[in-house]
């Protein structure tokens, strides 16, 4: 493969990624409003198109045509960079995820991969704690006391919970012992869903964790105290509108994809099997590079099902519930998590 073909191949990559991501997005917000209203015992959108199918686009159009209001005594360069951050790694994110076999492609290219990058891992959590930093600087920018509350309640989740996060991986990583995502699948491919690591890994309690830890990390209920209506307006995107206030809200829903997409690869077996080496054999081409990615996404769409339903179940923690559930109880446990993983594979192996 030539190079002007390489850079073709992965432009083409990124394009179809990035429209496929944003489809997800907008259909996402579609599935929570119709699981929560059915929670609720009403409909939820069923108007626009069949069963309310093309709602996502009318609503994307609306913020397109709304008025983009700045109000006079923020600071704009933050104030627009802000929103801009916060969608930018939520899209970043995607782009070292692996959602299908690395043998499918052009040689030397991996179709279902736009980055096949050794330290995948690390990769993802360093954005992922870039990303709010878009949070903190639109409640700074904004010049208003509850866009800055809500920032900072932001910034004191993030500090609490990405230890925990971060330290609910480390089992992971040492049963692989590689960071490289297409790595941690493979080491979970061999029996189906008795190898992956929650079930035959011994990591259900680093899965409890990062769960935990997730929601507070994409400020969702019981966790969504940055943006809590009851207290702080809309919480740091108060002064925003158009599709300024739109980029957060995708960022957020794109975050629970990519959530959903890392516990997947890491916990569920990424885009293996339950039943093992269950693929179609290769004479049929597309069934064969299909088959894998349907797995992954039903088990991120089961990740996705579960948000809605913890929001449309559980009420909001207090603030110094919030921060204690954090440091008291999700951090031990991590810790005691790495110590007996380590002393299971210094006994057992992997």
């Amino acid at each position: 493969m030539t190079i002007l073909q390489f850079i073709l191949w992965s432009l083409l990559k990124v394009a179809v990624v990035t429209v496929v991501m944003l489809l997800g997005v907008a259909y996402t917000v579609l599935l929570e409003r119709k699981l929560v209203g059915r929670i609720q015992n009403r409909w939820g959108p069923n108007r626009v198109g069949p069963f309310g199918l093309l709602q996502p686009l009318v609503d994307g159009a609306k913020s397109f045509m709304k008025e983009d209001l700045i109000p006079s005594g923020v600071y704009k360069p933050l104030y627009l960079l802000a929103p801009i951050l916060a969608l930018g790694c939520a899209l970043i994110i995607i782009g070292v995820v692996p959602f299908g076999e690395p043998n499918v492609g052009p040689a030397g290219m991996h179709l279902f991969e736009i980055a096949d990058v050794n330290i995948g891992l690390l990769v993802i959590l360093g954005v992922t704690s870039i990303g709010v930093y878009g949070i903190a600087l639109a409640g700074w920018s904004s010049n208003n006391k509850y866009s800055l509350l809500g920032s900072l309640r932001s910034s004191a989740q993030l500090i609490s919970y990405e230890l925990a996060l971060g330290l609910s991986l480390v089992g992971v990583v040492l049963r692989a012992g590689s960071l490289n995502l297409r790595v941690i699948v493979e080491q979970q491919a061999t029996k189906g869903m008795l190898t992956w690591n929650i079930f035959g890994g011994m990591q259900f309690f680093a899965f409890f964790i990062y769960l935990m830890a997730a929601y507070a990390e994409t400020n969702r209920s019981p966790f969504d105290l940055p943006e809590a209506e009851s207290e702080l307006v809309a919480g740091y995107h108060t002064e925003y509108s158009s599709m300024k206030f739109a980029m957060f809200f995708m960022a957020e829903y794109g975050n629970m994809i990519n959530v959903g997409c890392v516990a997947t690869l890491l916990f569920l077996g990424g885009w293996t099997s339950p039943f093992g080496n269950l693929i179609p054999p290769p004479e049929n081409i597309l069934v064969h590079a299909l088959f894998p990615v349907f797995w992954f996404v039903a088990k991120v769409f089961c990740f996705l099902f579960l948000y809605v339903w913890v929001r449309g179940t559980l009420p909001r923690f207090r603030y110094d519930q919030l921060m204690n559930f954090g440091w008291r109880i999700l951090m031990p446990l991590a810790i005691l998590n790495i110590v007996g993983t380590s002393l299971w594979l210094a006994y057992h192996g992997n």
